[in-house]
């Protein structure tokens, strides 16, 4: 390539680049232009920015959705952000000066949408690993006193409002990633902390047939969490107002 052709090619290119940025800068100004709105769907834009458009979930599967939810759970999820019973850096600085009344607005509004999830992946586990996951989410394991999964979270899994969040619809490692948080006490909630006493329950192993077999499930479409919150739980939990089976009861 000649000097001359080669400073041709240069100033298109920076051509080019300027359009690009006089483009981007317009595109800034008419965002100042445009009337402000102080809605909670405006505001709630520093969460979907990692969780998805109307929390959705985010793209790389690492941040869960946010989506129809019950409310109860994700205003505990917030509060426990805040309080640094939960650890992740983003998370606690932005709610650090949030007020309660906010976060509960906050969390209202993420439950109210329903918006479709996406198919599972396509499962990489073995069927006898999906399988043993399957026995752990709807029977337990008596043995150990382990409770089914269906038996706090709905049996369609679901979840069941107002506090309890259903488990379909998320991906396996962030399903590993949070079993694994509680079971190594790096996620807490408020005492008594039940999802952490059935955590340390599970074996790694375990936690791997649970996680390879609900992120396998496809979620049914307008899912909601079953309205039985009153219902009886299996162990004590934290931050929820339901009663607790006794040792006779169906969980034993």
């Amino acid at each position: 390539m000649t000097i001359g052709r080669w400073l041709a090619s240069v100033t298109r290119g920076r051509g080019r680049a300027c359009v690009g940025a006089l483009l981007a800068l317009a595109a800034a100004a008419a965002a100042r232009a445009a009337p402000f709105e102080d809605t909670i769907a405006q505001r709630v834009l520093a969460c979907t920015g990692c969780h998805g458009e109307q929390g959705r979930a985010g793209p790389d599967g690492y941040y869960p959705r946010l989506a129809g939810k019950p409310a109860g759970y994700l205003f505990n999820q917030l509060r426990n952000f805040r309080d640094e019973r939960r650890h992740y850096e983003l998370m606690n600085g932005l709610l650090a000066l949030l007020d309660d009344a906010y976060l509960r607005e906050i969390a209202a509004y993420f439950a109210s949408l329903d918006v479709p999830y996406p198919p599972p992946a396509a499962a990489a586990a073995p069927q006898a690993l999906r399988d043993r996951g399957e026995a752990l989410v709807r029977r337990g394991d008596p043995a150990r006193s382990l409770p089914a999964c269906t038996q706090c979270h709905g049996d369609a899994m679901t979840g069941r409002a107002p506090f309890i969040p259903g488990l379909l619809g998320l991906p396996r490692d962030y399903l590993n990633a949070q079993l694994g948080a509680w079971r190594n006490g790096q996620r807490r909630a408020i005492d008594p902390d039940c999802m952490a006493e059935v955590a340390r329950a599970l074996a790694p192993e375990d936690i791997g047939a649970v996680s390879a077999w609900l992120a396998s499930q496809r979620v049914p479409a307008h899912a909601q969490p079953a309205s039985d919150g009153g219902g009886t739980l299996p162990i004590p939990c934290g931050g929820l107002a339901q009663p607790v089976a006794d040792a006779a009861g169906p969980h034993r």
